[in-house]
């Protein structure tokens, strides 16, 4: 994990991805918080733009989350649009998805101008507007308690999947539904 390499660097303990689980959250400054940064000798910037910096050496090792490619194919086939809300910055969000070669699959893609992933609302709103679809024709997919909150700001129904940022338990917490795998919102 890249941010055990920004502890490190530190002396700080080191995490497992379990223990990231469990203490990751939005705003991001009070994920690192919870590692211990207290950003008064070192400021939430500079932690902030190392770890971004290794995280762009080595956002193109892992894959797409098994079932992915399905599922876009199948709402594509069934005329389902989709978009890509994130807390990545646009420009590396657009190389990412245009990298996997998914880039036409989706309406919008909408990214931070920052690195610092404060929240999503904003531009959730604004995304919202752009795509003029009544609220109940929208169906958030996310795996973070955050993405539920973003949900919820929209008033749209939303679905959390676990294995990303996330624990089960913390997402099953917001009261979402949660769903075992991304196949899984084809049945919904």
């Amino acid at each position: 994990m890249v941010i055990n390499e920004t502890l490190a660097k530190r002396d700080m303990p080191t995490i497992s991805h379990d223990h990231y689980q469990k203490i990751f959250g939005f705003p991001v400054i009070d994920y690192y918080r919870r590692l211990g940064f207290d950003f008064v000798e070192e400021s939430f910037e500079v932690v902030g733009t190392e770890f971004i910096e290794g995280y762009e050496k080595h956002k193109f090792d892992i894959g797409l989350h098994t079932g992915v490619e399905e599922v876009l194919l199948k709402l594509g086939s069934l005329r389902v649009g989709h978009s890509i809300l994130s807390a990545y910055k646009q420009n590396t969000l657009d190389e990412l998805v245009a990298h996997f070669g998914l880039t036409h699959r989706f309406l919008k893609i909408v990214g931070l101008n920052n690195h610092y992933a404060h929240s999503k609302v904003d531009n959730a709103v604004q995304w919202m507007s752009d795509l003029n679809l009544p609220p109940n024709d929208v169906l958030f997919v996310g795996d973070t308690a955050h993405d539920h909150e973003v949900a919820e700001a929209i008033g749209v129904d939303c679905v959390l999947i676990p294995g990303g940022h996330q624990t089960r338990e913390a997402l099953e917490a917001t009261g979402a539904r949660v769903v075992e795998k991304i196949q899984d919102i084809l049945s919904l």
